[in-house]
């Protein structure tokens, strides 16, 4: 027989959003690691708050929900508090029962900004690589380095020369602005809004824009992230932080091998990288490469130029599933905690893929 449609809007139960996602889901694993990372910051949370006034929102649950913003790609806080508000699943991650109100944006916001401008979210991520170091997933000798431009999130408008006032914007939201025959340079213009950041353009034939440059270090045995840097945008920052970030990595007297692509073949880079006992398996350039043809022919570099393409895999991941341009943040030190928090992500859903839950 036919059943009879009965609107009901409110109903009297009891049940937990736990009981609401299934066991095999997964965030389950997620969000297991998320919180053995959260109780080892504990002491650190406890030193950023005051011990009077009113309670403020958990940072663990802030650190939820960023987590949720980056993986599931939601592009305001506005748009993640609704998504809260309803979703059973999110609620379930970010620790938030059924019957308890959602914070109101701006709040949020605020209570984010101030978890940011800490380096909480460097020790979030080095509390999830050693996680991942605790499951025997890192390697100790082979690595993969990479920079990618990040877009500062300043307009090409709000570039003014630093000796002049900025002009008074023109009619309309985003007032109008001839470029036409002006020369526009890092020595001599800034931008208004967000003066931290470089002009800086990928390659010939693009435009120049507000930028800092995101660098990675990717061990090769599963692909996780093992460092990360983000600077200011220029011709140098790229080698520099590789430099930098493979002598931190080589921790003991064993020589390590460092894979990267063609923009670090110079022959100053080589040479530092084998004062510091690293193996250069950087990609030869057709002319002038400063490595030679018989080390390019060797096992080891020809393994390391198979592999590592895969920190492409972390950047292209960055962009879509956790795009970091669409979390609107100024500056190099929130530029950095938002880049450090999305690499954690990433390692989360490649230790996940990996079946570590329990370490």
């Amino acid at each position: 027989m036919r059943g009879v449609d009965v609107s009901q809007t409110s109903l009297l139960i009891n049940f937990s959003t736990s009981s609401l996602v299934p066991e095999k889901h997964p965030l389950r694993p997620i969000r297991e690691m998320v919180n053995r990372a959260l109780k080892e910051l504990s002491g650190e949370f406890n030193r950023h708050y005051s011990f009077m006034g009113r309670p403020s929102i958990p940072p663990e649950q802030l650190f939820r929900a960023l987590l949720i913003q980056i993986l599931y790609s939601i592009r305001s806080e506005r748009l993640l508090m609704e998504q809260i508000q309803y979703n059973m699943l999110f609620r379930w991650f970010v620790g938030l029962s059924v019957d308890k109100p959602v914070w109101d944006h701006s709040v949020y916001s605020k209570h984010r900004d101030d978890i940011l401008k800490s380096d909480v979210t460097g020790q979030f991520f080095t509390q999830i690589r050693d996680q991942a170091k605790a499951a025997n997933l890192l390697s100790d000798e082979h690595f993969t380095v990479d920079g990618t431009l990040l877009e500062a999130w300043a307009s090409q408008k709000s570039v003014h020369p630093k000796d002049q006032e900025a002009p008074p914007p023109g009619p309309g939201r985003n007032g109008w602005h001839d470029f036409k025959g002006e020369k526009r340079s890092n020595k001599t213009h800034a931008s208004v809004t967000d003066p931290e950041s470089r002009l800086y353009r990928k390659s010939e034939g693009q435009a120049a824009k507000p930028s800092y440059i995101g660098h990675v270090l990717m061990e090769n045995r599963n692909g996780l992230i093992q460092d990360v840097r983000v600077t200011q945008a220029d011709g140098y920052a790229e080698r520099e932080a590789a430099l930098s970030m493979a002598a931190a990595a080589r921790q003991s007297h064993k020589a390590i091998t460092l894979g990267a692509d063609k923009g670090y073949d110079c022959k100053c880079f080589i040479e530092s990288l084998l004062c510091l006992g690293v193996l250069p398996h950087v990609a030869r350039k057709n002319k002038g490469s400063a490595l030679s043809e018989a080390w390019a022919r060797s096992s080891g570099y020809i393994v390391s130029q198979r592999i590592r393409k895969r920190v492409e895999e972390g950047f292209g991941w960055m962009k879509t599933i956790g795009p970091m341009r669409k979390l609107k943040h100024r500056g190099k030190e929130k530029v950095g905690s938002i880049f450090r928090l999305t690499a954690a992500a990433y390692n989360l859903v490649r230790m996940r893929n990996l079946g570590v839950a329990h370490v």
